[in-house]
């Protein structure tokens, strides 16, 4: 595993006060809520690189492509 950092957010006292009655491990909450906004960012960007290619792509000519890799097979 990587190396670890300790971050630290404000929160109303009586909230962490009601969150250890309710045996909320505070800690992992915030490490998997933060893992899973780090996902969906990821997702996200990769979203919209692949809208950003999908246009580039679909200029391509399928056929046009194995026409060129027929014929390039048949001269060697």
């Amino acid at each position: 595993m990587g190396r670890y950092v300790t971050v630290s957010a404000k929160v109303r006292r009586e909230l962490l006060e009601e969150a250890r009655r309710l045996n909320i491990n505070v800690s992992e909450l915030i490490r998997r809520a933060l893992e899973e906004e780090v996902r969906q960012r990821k997702l996200i960007k990769l979203e919209e690189r692949l809208r950003r290619k999908h246009s580039i792509l679909a200029k391509i000519d399928v056929n046009e492509i194995v026409r060129l890799i027929r014929e390039d097979r048949e001269t060697r």
